[in-house]
């Protein structure tokens, strides 16, 4: 299993978009993206000049219904 390290917000949201998801949406400090068949939607933090750590990261993939391997080849 590939070992999880801290990802920029808008590497989540490309990660993200590449598994169907839509967004991001709102503003401010959390963005959500929403996927159109499951309606599961996503809260992503976008606190500027932070990554987003590896426990809301992997909490992130969780939701998405993706595995850490599967993250790491998207």
């Amino acid at each position: 299993m590939p070992e999880l390290s801290p990802e920029g917000p808008l590497v989540v949201i490309r990660k993200l978009r590449r598994l169907g998801f839509d967004g991001p949406f709102g503003g401010g400090r959390h963005v959500f993206m929403r996927h159109p068949e499951t309606r599961v939607k996503i809260s992503v933090p976008m606190h500027q000049g932070r990554d987003i750590p590896v426990g809301t990261l992997a909490a992130i993939i969780k939701q998405a219904g993706a595995t850490p391997e599967e993250w790491s080849r998207l």
